[in-house]
């Protein structure tokens, strides 16, 4: 595993038990899982995240998402979102006729 995702990992964890991320807890959870990390990656990742919520930052990313593709076809003009829309509705119908839903 990278150094970029262990301590990737690490800080969700602590996101999740709503503990503040530090390099030092960042490095003590990726001892304890056994990687071995450099302490600059501890650091430069404590330092991105500080003062910011990593759960509502990652909420938000998947929550923009929908908008912002949406907004680019509308500036070309108007035919395309109808076009991109019907395409979705039929991709969402197939995957329904076929049973493979989400919670099936």
């Amino acid at each position: 595993m990278s150094s970029e995702a262990a301590v990737s990992y690490a800080s969700l964890i602590l996101a999740d038990a709503e503990i503040e991320i530090t390099a030092d807890k960042l490095q003590a959870l990726t001892k304890a899982a056994g990687i071995e990390v450099e302490p600059i990656w501890a650091n430069v990742f404590a330092k991105a995240v500080e003062g910011k919520n990593l759960k509502e930052l990652l909420f938000s990313i998947g929550a923009s998402a929908g908008p912002a593709a949406g907004a680019a076809p509308a500036a070309a003009g108007g035919a395309a979102p109808a076009a991109a829309e019907e395409k979705a509705e039929e991709e969402e119908e197939s995957d329904e006729d076929m049973g493979m839903g989400l919670f099936d």
